[in-house]
């Protein structure tokens, strides 16, 4: 029997023996999840937003999560042994995450989510400027570099805390005076732009590593306006006589 069942029985028993004056359990309320609202990027404010990162020091992390949309764990747990730059793709196999005090690399958050993902010639070659950057690190810190084999790293080769990528985030967002973002809502902004330029939801879902195709769907039900305006008017345009 389920433990579920279980519980609910005994504690039914319990109603029936005076042990309990009611099902205190059936009064319990849930946790609600907090739901944040997606504020994605629009296509000018992603344009600028590329313009404002050249140079940056996390320049290669801000524009792989615009054009991968991968997760910021899943990008700051990214190892060169998971890079294919011939192949121009990547296979997401952990994340960095604090457990137990300390950055871990853990498994994904679902079966889904490990994955490998096709690569845009602009990642490909931000990927390179990093490969070097983290070179040049390598020698200037010496014996102090600490090697991690991660993609994204500190000046002395550990993993970047979460944290500081979000704070370095919100400071740059405030010096190119763009709307303040989430970074995971980068990770929106590319699932928003793929799905207005036409890329099939199936192929998105994938990208993203969702576990349905409705994930995708409820969560970018914004999106499904414009994306029905755009079939009614490609099919009008189809069946038109000439």
């Amino acid at each position: 029997m389920h433990l579920r069942g279980i519980l609910r029985r005994a504690l039914n028993w319990a109603i029936r023996l005076g042990l309990l004056s009611r099902n205190v359990a059936a009064l319990a309320r849930p946790p609600r999840l907090e739901r944040h609202e997606i504020e994605p990027f629009t296509p000018d404010e992603a344009r600028s937003f590329l313009t404002a990162i050249e140079g940056d020091r996390l320049e290669g992390l801000y524009i792989a999560a615009l054009f991968s949309g991968l997760r910021q764990g899943e990008l700051l747990g990214l190892r060169w042994q998971d890079v294919d730059l011939e192949a121009q793709e990547l296979r997401v196999v952990h994340a960095l995450q604090r457990f137990d005090g300390k950055l871990r690399l853990v498994p994904p958050k679902t079966a889904r989510s490990r994955r490998s993902v096709s690569l845009p010639p602009l990642v490909v070659d931000a990927l390179r400027r990093d490969k070097a950057r983290q070179l040049e690190d390598r020698l200037l810190a010496g014996s102090r570099w600490v090697e991690s084999g991660l993609v994204y790293t500190t000046r002395w080769g550990t993993p970047i805390e979460p944290r500081d990528a979000t704070r370095s985030f919100k400071r740059l967002l405030a010096r190119a005076q763009l709307r303040e973002i989430r970074f995971h809502d980068l990770r929106h902004s590319c699932a928003t732009l793929l799905l207005v330029q036409g890329v099939a939801p199936r192929v998105v879902m994938e990208m993203l590593g969702h576990s349905q195709i409705s994930v995708t769907m409820n969560t970018y039900s914004h999106v499904l306006p414009a994306l029905q305006r755009d079939a009614a008017q490609r099919l009008e345009a189809l069946l038109r006589p000439s």
